[in-house]
């Protein structure tokens, strides 16, 4: 008679609130769906990592995040297998001794973030960072790697930690943020250490009447689908290759479980992609009033603006604002709106969420009918023809992983996209490569047990 599969019961010690945890807890899941594997797991019912008792948990395995001084310390004597998930640290002292470490690659994710402002044609850099303190120790690193790279290119460069996100300090927080931002020689490219930070960039900017991107380019990391929808800018964002690190962590406590063990391992996993949005669509431009009215055409071009009112924000005369236009960009004000109108319309439809009717409200179109004359003028589709070019295209794209995957050429931990100009998707800038695949599961496993 065959024996029963054991089961075996897993703790997962995450704060779930942030995307980066919620992506490490999507990939294990992930490992699981694709494996026989039975484990029973245990989570607190509102995903935060409480640790009472845990050190006396009776379970068979923890897969836990380090970044959180409490949990490493906590489970620095564990009997139980134990995997650690956290920050890469430039000081290898600073990683466990005991457990094999899984670690998003800080120097490549801010790497990337800096090579792609470069590549918009920046001229300066900042990077927005936290207080220092022992929780946010990642973040110090990722200081770190920013000062590295501008000292190899032999550039200077700010780095502002400002204050802590409270409900006191709030506006304090944002007055100060403010400040700094205006005292930076622009154009500038400002590299904040989470999405959260950046979004409190974008708002700074926002209340400062300082253009984005004309003036400060902004680049997040974590890519963070609930910050996009708290701004009216998209913000660029890195995208961690979190889980990746959650199926590593998760194929390695499995083998654990086994008999194996990795202690002192540290398998560094580097980001996926770039999803480049408008924070970062910076062009060089000589007139301060096209600046500004691009700063609020992208702010306000789907809630039915007119050129008026662009020019009363800027200041200017219609006709004055007009010739600044046609000298700039070659193009109207009103040209200048429809074309935000437009990308945002691909975006929607790109996700094929909500009805086309829906799509020309949100996006400030008078009506469908307006809309769909929009769409054959300037793409030579109609908005239906335009979601069928992109399914054909995800067809096509999908079938040529798949038989990359056939003959044993696709990575492990690498996701692609084909995007549609428009569509918010992961993709890399023009000229801009995505970093190279992370290796397989199996290879990862393999230099860990020689390393063992």
């Amino acid at each position: 008679m065959k024996k029963a599969q054991t089961t075996h019961r897993i703790a997962l010690l995450f704060n779930a609130n942030k995307i980066y945890d919620r992506d490490i807890i999507t990939g294990i899941g992930n490992y699981l769906l694709s494996t026989r594997v039975a484990w029973d797991l245990f989570l607190e019912e509102d995903f935060r990592a409480r640790l009472n008792g845990i050190e006396h948990w009776d379970g068979d395995g923890i897969i836990a995040d380090f970044d959180d001084p409490a949990v490493a310390e906590t489970l620095s004597n564990c009997d139980l297998p134990v995997v650690a998930i956290g920050s890469s640290y430039e000081d290898a002292t600073f990683y466990p001794e005991k457990v094999p470490y899984i670690a998003t690659d800080n120097a490549k994710v801010v790497q990337l973030a800096y090579d792609h402002l470069i590549g918009a044609g920046l001229p300066r850099f900042a990077l927005y960072s936290l207080p220092d303190g022992p929780n946010n120790r990642w973040a110090q690193e990722r200081e770190q790697a920013f000062r590295k790279l501008l000292a190899a290119d032999g550039l200077e460069g700010e780095v502002y930690r400002g204050l802590s996100t409270t409900a006191l300090g709030w506006h304090e927080g944002i007055e100060r943020l403010q400040a700094w931002l205006a005292s930076l020689p622009k154009p500038v490219g400002v590299i904040a250490v989470t999405d959260a930070r950046a979004r409190q960039l974008l708002q700074a900017c926002m209340q400062g009447n300082i253009p984005v991107p004309e003036q400060v380019a902004i680049v997040g990391i974590d890519n963070d689908p609930l910050t996009r929808t708290l701004t009216r800018i998209p913000i660029t964002s890195v995208i961690q290759g979190a889980e990746e690190m959650g199926r590593t962590a998760a194929h390695l406590l499995h083998r654990m479980l086994l008999g194996a063990r990795f202690p002192g391992t540290v398998i560094r996993v580097p980001p996926v992609g770039i999803n480049v949005l408008e924070s970062t669509d910076h062009q060089p431009l000589a007139s301060a009033y096209v600046m500004r009215a691009r700063h609020f055409i992208r702010q306000y071009a789907c809630q039915g603006i007119k050129t008026e009112q662009v020019a009363d924000y800027v200041g200017v005369s219609r006709s004055s604002l007009e010739e600044h236009f046609r000298r700039e960009l070659g193009r109207t004000v009103h040209q200048e709106i429809l074309r935000h109108k437009l990308e945002h319309a691909q975006a929607l439809l790109a996700k094929n969420e909500v009805a086309n009717a829906e799509v020309a409200i949100r996006c400030g179109f008078t009506s469908v009918q307006y809309m769909y004359a929009v769409f054959r003028r300037e793409l030579d589709c109609t908005p239906k023809e335009y979601q069928e070019r992109l399914r054909a295209q995800g067809d096509g794209a999908q079938a040529t992983a798949a038989g990359s995957t056939a003959s044993g050429s696709a990575a492990a931990g690498v996701t692609s996209a084909a995007a549609a100009p428009g569509a918010i998707a992961p993709v890399a800038s023009p000229g801009h490569r995505f970093p190279q695949p992370a290796t397989t599961l199996a290879a990862l496993v393999k230099t860990a047990q020689s390393r063992a």
